[in-house]
């Protein structure tokens, strides 16, 4: 499981940074990669990444804002002109089936691929759920509908340790199905060997929380309880709260509090204003960490790797 940034920006592009667009990269657990808001470019961003928009599975659009939706019609696609023939899920606010399907009827793109839209009807609401993950949102403030998701990967089983079964003379076969199970199990020799012996400790499951455009809101506190990242906005220093709250937007040390609050373990800043070159984006990062020391704030094309938790962390 890991994260990409492809764009970073808020409101327009700048030279340094594109408007709004994360990859959740799955490809290890199901071979998918699941994007969360896609702002213009966010094709042209791609280009510079190992991502293949064939693998994209899933996009989940935090509001209808443009610097968070232009970029769909083009990589929707794009997509299909490059052998994606999987259907696509797009989850977001009522309102963006029409912004899709009006752009692909108006400009008379066929699609080889099925789109399946899941729009958000409550304040609160599951948006997906399978054995692997569980997505869920509620609603920030922001003035226009705009949702934060929760992604929480469910626990992973044990594994069988095979080694210490070879050295009692196990050798591999069906009967390592049912010992991986926790099954007990009879040997042709006569002796019964307990699965649960033999099956290492389970692996926590990860959470990741990114949320869309939002004021300081205890909403974003719930999503990100916990959670091993939390990708939060911050278009405003801490200087500005006055503006921030006119606009609809978190200076860096709101975020930071929402941060520590939900007791995560990593904060990433992202919707970073052109206003901030890269020696005023240090600073965003110095302020943010006077509350919540793991702090960073995310460039564009910024990859990390979301580790499982050991037993001492957990």
């Amino acid at each position: 499981m890991e994260l990409e940034f492809l764009g970073t920006g808020a409101g327009l592009p700048a030279k340094h940074r594109n408007v709004t667009s994360i990859a959740l990269r799955l490809l290890a657990e199901r071979n998918a990669v699941w994007l969360f808001d896609c702002g213009e470019g966010t094709q042209m961003q791609i280009l510079h990444t190992t991502i293949k928009p064939r693998k994209i599975e899933k996009i989940f659009i935090s509001h209808l804002h443009g610097d968070h939706v232009f970029g769909l019609p083009g990589l929707i696609t794009s997509r299909s002109n490059q052998a994606g023939d999987k259907p696509l899920e797009l989850y977001g606010p009522k309102g963006l089936e029409d912004f899709v399907r009006t752009s692909l009827k108006i400009s008379k793109t066929h699609l080889n691929y099925p789109l399946k839209f899941i729009e958000i009807s409550d304040d609160e609401q599951t948006l997906f759920e399978d054995d692997q993950f569980i997505v869920t949102c509620k609603k920030l403030d922001h003035g226009i509908a705009s949702y934060g998701f929760r992604v929480t990967e469910k626990d992973h089983k044990g594994e069988l340790q095979v080694e210490k079964l070879k050295t009692l003379g196990i050798k591999p076969g069906p009967v390592y199905g049912k010992l991986k199970q926790g099954e007990s199990t009879t040997l042709a020799d006569g002796r019964i060997i307990n699965g649960e012996d033999f099956v290492g400790e389970d692996k926590k499951g990860r959470i990741v929380t990114i949320l869309g455009d939002t004021r300081y809101t205890s909403n974003a506190i719930d999503l990100a309880k916990s959670a091993n990242v939390l990708v939060h906005e911050s278009t405003f220093n801490k200087h500005e709260e006055k503006l921030a709250k006119s606009y609809y937007h978190s200076t860096t040390q709101q975020a930071a509090t929402i941060a520590k609050k939900a007791g995560v373990d990593q904060l990433i800043l992202t919707h970073i204003s052109a206003r901030y070159l890269n020696k005023d984006a240090f600073e965003l990062e110095k302020e943010a960490r006077e509350v919540f020391s793991h702090t960073v704030v995310a460039r564009d094309f910024y990859w990390m790797e979301i580790p499982f938790q050991t037993k001492e962390e957990s």
